[in-house]
């Protein structure tokens, strides 16, 4: 576990600090949530960051993650975006009442359905663009055709700005705006405006179809969500400078739709059940919450903002179930911002965080693990149906583990039977757990250390095969190949 409160991303500043019970906020209610995260079979938190009243009151990484680790944020990457859109609106480069197609004129005789053409800025960035479903399978099926073009080329079935869908290619669409008028991504226009001001470090966002994807693919610690969080309490100031116009935060953080359908977004679904979290209304990239609002993103990434307490809780993890995270949040959160409790509890909050770590396998050594040396196993049954990309899994001397995939290959150590996790860093960081299964196989947990998902490998010597399961499976725009689970390249 790491908890310093020192600890930030390279060359961003440190923020101001303070107990909770300085800030007025009960750490026992703060240590009733972590501990109600952990004991959940559902649950996995990877980091905290609790911010009360501007001041960093908590803040933890359960091992093997870690505080400067990028984490793959998915849909929460919408945030940034929705910021990004902000600030070409106050640079007079985005108008929210013109036209999508007025940014596409190449696609102006093309494009003749008439609620495409009233199909406004506004409406892509709050996912009201007419369309009743999410159209991503149709935008993104050929990878040699512009999903904008794409997009555009789907009739909406309602008028724009009637009716609600979490569409992705909408907010594709937006980014693709606001990178077209800047002349660059999505991070290039962040940096100066917002990332280096905020103090946030490298950050990386994947691409398709040459552009960073705005609905997805961003990778950022658990500080920089906090961090924009912040910005979005304190309506765009940061100290003494405004870096977001007020009026884009507060219609960016209030409802511009009505949400009365469950929330469905492609990979996402199954993570949001019919709940009240999902229907409170959406405004421009962001969610209304029964508490505030937030941005979210599959699997467990949140940045909760909660103006009537003056707080922001940033967190990145691994879960199918986020409605119950939030159910968690409200029941131990709320009563904790109600009012201080006794500084002892301070201090047992933070010694909870700093020993906090992820259960890895408990099991035994291999009993001949010299014999495993130079072992290549191929998939059982003859194909990787978890992941296609994966044809070959490799053991060399040292128990080193070789993930062949198509593209990349994908390296880490293996200490079976060791306690705790054995990390290796990387072009794709990992962290493994490991041993014996009891018959004769080697079972492997393979953490993907900048994205909420975990690997497990069974390894049969005999047969010469390898069984492979996700914990969650990732989402597969986002995950083919095992590559796409670490930092793209391109960094911002």
């Amino acid at each position: 576990m790491h908890s310093d409160i020192a600890v930030r991303p390279s060359g961003a500043s440190a923020l101001p600090t303070a107990t909770p019970s300085v800030t007025g906020t009960d750490a026992a209610g703060i240590l009733r949530f972590v501990r109600a995260l952990e004991a959940s079979p559902t649950q996995e938190p990877h980091g905290l960051v609790v911010l009360r009243h501007g001041r960093l009151i908590a803040q933890g990484w359960w091992a093997p993650y870690a505080p400067l680790r990028r984490h793959l944020l998915y849909s929460l990457s919408k945030s940034f975006t929705s910021a990004a859109t902000g600030l070409a609106v106050a640079e007079g480069l985005v108008r929210l009442d013109a036209p999508v197609l007025t940014y596409f004129p190449e696609l102006d005789d093309e494009i003749t359905d008439a609620r495409t053409r009233r199909m406004l800025v506004r409406h892509v960035a709050s996912m009201a663009s007419g369309h009743t479903r999410d159209t991503f399978d149709e935008a993104f099926a050929d990878p040699d055709v512009d999903p904008v073009h794409a997009f555009l080329r789907i009739p909406p079935d309602q008028e724009p700005g009637s009716v609600f869908a979490y569409n992705q290619p909408a907010t594709y669409t937006l980014g693709a705006i606001v990178q077209r008028v800047t002349g660059g991504s999505l991070l290039a226009y962040l940096r100066p405006r917002l990332l280096d001001p905020l103090g946030i470090g490298p950050l990386g966002w994947q691409e398709r179809g040459g552009r960073q994807i705005a609905f997805t693919g961003l990778f950022a610690p658990t500080d920089a969500v906090a961090r924009l969080g912040q910005l979005l309490l304190q309506r765009g100031r940061w100290g003494d400078r405004q870096l977001l116009p007020e009026e884009w935060v507060d219609a960016a953080t209030s409802v511009q739709v009505p949400t009365p359908r469950p929330f469905g977004g492609p990979g996402e679904a199954e993570a949001n059940p019919d709940d009240s979290d999902w229907q409170q209304g959406y405004g421009f990239q962001h969610w209304l919450s029964r508490h505030g609002f937030r941005g979210d993103g599959a699997y467990g990434q949140f940045c909760l903002v909660l103006p009537e307490h003056d707080a922001v809780v940033a967190i990145t993890s691994q879960t199918a179930d986020m409605q119950e995270t939030l159910d968690l949040a409200w029941e131990h959160l709320l009563p904790a911002f109600a009012g201080p409790g006794p500084a002892q509890a301070d201090g047992e909050l933070a010694a909870h965080l700093a020993a906090s770590a992820l259960p890895p396998l408990d099991l035994p050594a291999l009993p001949d693990d010299g014999a495993w040396a130079g072992t290549t196993f191929r998939p059982e049954g003859g194909a990787c149906a978890v992941q296609p990309s994966l044809t070959q899994v490799r053991l060399d001397a040292g128990l080193r583990l070789t993930l062949v995939d198509r593209g990349g290959d994908v390296a880490a150590a293996v200490s079976p039977g060791t306690p705790g996790w054995t990390v290796t860093e990387g072009v794709v960081p990992v962290a493994t757990s490991g041993g014996a299964d009891g018959a004769g196989r080697l079972r492997v947990e393979v953490a993907f250390l900048e994205a909420p998902h975990r690997l497990e490998l069974v390894l049969d010597r005999a047969a010469g095969t390898f069984a492979a399961g996700w914990s969650n499976e990732p989402l597969r725009f986002a995950t083919t190949p095992l590559r796409a689970l670490a930092t793209p390249d391109a960094r911002g």
